[in-house]
């Protein structure tokens, strides 16, 4: 453990020092990139041949007038909602798109992980895909030679190699490119959201070269949705909001941001800052504020819910609102890991109810429930109810569960003339996040505290 901090420290003093004495990495200075939208597509036609002087289409700015750069040895993440502008600044780094204004400076060869297999012909063997990648990297036939024993152990696909890439599995194909694209030794890494392909093992190895990497002071730009990762892996944070920069810090602080991003509570200080193009017309924004008192008023409010939600009960009782909030009292669906947070319930009755009890349950993705509990449990006895009576249960405990995906469940039940009765239930109505540096086995933490004695003159 001492060694990778360390490892972490040096990385550190080594940013700062070349970011003291060379010139970064990659450098970003006001990049833009325009798309001109046509409704139809004989419009870019005439257009195109001067048939018309009339405009036939609307801009769209993928991204307007980004700026940041990267320090030599750095992590830096890039996050942000969906339509932000990501993968486009990415793009446009890596040569695969021009940007409209702004230049673009890398210092180093790069290696993108953006499309994985984009540039596999299907109709080769992985092996002459290999070569033709290898080729297209700039490197010779005798410097693939060199990196093919890793490539093929990484990949781990076997005889498959020798087969043509239509006829593997998409698990296949994606471990193939992933070995291609990481071994060449780069001094630049570009991932976009290319970390977790293939089985939990594949994954485990990915991430495992990913540390490899970060250890041996390479650069990284990481873009990713996975909040856990950027918060684990990642120096600094860059957010990106509908094309424009709004702000680059530490990663705590800029995680903070985005799951504001995510309920729509960035704050006047952040949105003031954006060009007005970038909320569209005041039709729009009628609209948006429309859509936002409507959700106000919906059962989960601001946050996603899950359109597979499964609902049932005998109406004595229905959940009008469910809430989570982080130890800020920020309503969000992200929590980090190791802080205090709360899940709120609203009940309405609409009978008479003598015993009523809260629930709430957590799942995983693949349906097993992980923890939970009730107000039975909890000894806290909310009385009969009235037909008309509304109450707010709340829920406040500690994240311990591991960094990850869950799915967030509600029931109100009770008993009735001494029999059990199910009054409403929600399953799978809300996704969690849960955000962590630190993970360890299993579904939970045991938060242990580890010491190591030296004893000396004993074997």
């Amino acid at each position: 453990m001492q060694s990778v901090i360390n490892r972490r420290e040096q990385r550190k003093k080594s940013a700062m020092q070349t970011d003291n004495h060379t010139a970064p990495a990659i450098r970003i200075d006001g990049v833009s990139k325009l798309y001109k939208l046509y409704d139809k597509p004989s419009d870019r036609l005439k257009e195109a041949l001067g048939l018309t002087r009339k405009v036939k289409y609307h801009e769209l700015y993928a991204l307007n007038d980004v700026s940041f750069s990267v320090r030599k040895g750095e992590t830096v993440g890039i996050i942000g909602v969906n339509g932000s502008g990501k993968s486009t600044i990415l793009k446009i780094i890596t040569g695969v798109l021009t940007p409209t204004a702004g230049t673009v400076t890398a210092d180093g060869r790069i290696s993108a992980l953006l499309e994985l297999g984009a540039g596999f012909n299907m109709e080769y063997t992985g092996m002459e895909n290999i070569y033709l990648n290898g080729t297209m990297m700039g490197f010779s036939e005798e410097e693939i030679d060199g990196r093919l024993e890793s490539i093929l152990s990484f990949a781990d696909i076997g005889e498959f190699i020798n087969q043509p890439v239509k006829t593997y599995s998409s698990g296949m194909f994606v471990r193939l490119a992933f070995a291609v694209a990481i071994n060449i030794d780069p001094e630049i890494l570009i991932v976009d959201e290319a970390l977790s392909v293939g089985d939990v093992f594949f994954q485990a190895k990915c991430y495992h070269k990913f540390e490899e990497f970060r250890n041996e002071g390479k650069t990284i730009l990481f873009v990713s949705h996975d909040l856990s990762s950027v918060a684990k892996y990642c120096d600094r944070v860059v957010v990106l909001n509908k094309g424009v920069k709004l702000a680059e810090g530490s990663p705590k602080e800029m995680v903070d941001l985005y799951k504001k991003l995510l309920v729509g509570q960035a704050g006047e200080d952040f949105t003031s800052a954006l060009p007005g193009d970038a909320f569209g017309d005041e039709k729009d924004a009628r609209e948006a504020a429309s859509e936002k008192q409507a959700a106000s008023e919906s059962l989960t409010g601001i946050l996603p819910m899950n359109p597979d939600t499964i609902e049932y009960g005998e109406g004595q009782a229905h959940f009008v609102k469910l809430t989570t909030y982080d130890d800020k009292g920020l309503v969000t669906n992200s929590i980090e890991k190791g802080t205090s947070f709360v899940i709120e319930a609203k009940i309405r009755f609409d009978k008479d109810v003598e015993e009523p009890i809260c629930a709430y349950t957590f799942k995983n993705l693949k349906g097993t429930e992980i923890t939970g509990t009730n107000t039975m449990f909890e000894h806290c006895d909310i009385g009969p109810k009235k037909a008309g009576d509304v109450i707010v249960v709340r829920f406040r405990q500690r994240m311990a569960l591991q960094g990850g995906e869950y799915l967030l469940s509600f029931g109100c039940t009770g008993y009735h003339e001494g029999e059990f009765r199910v009054f409403h239930r929600l399953y799978d109505v809300l996704n969690v996040t849960v955000v962590s540096a630190k993970n360890t086995v299993g579904f939970y933490d045991m938060e242990s505290q580890v010491s190591v004695e030296a004893l000396s003159g004993e074997s």
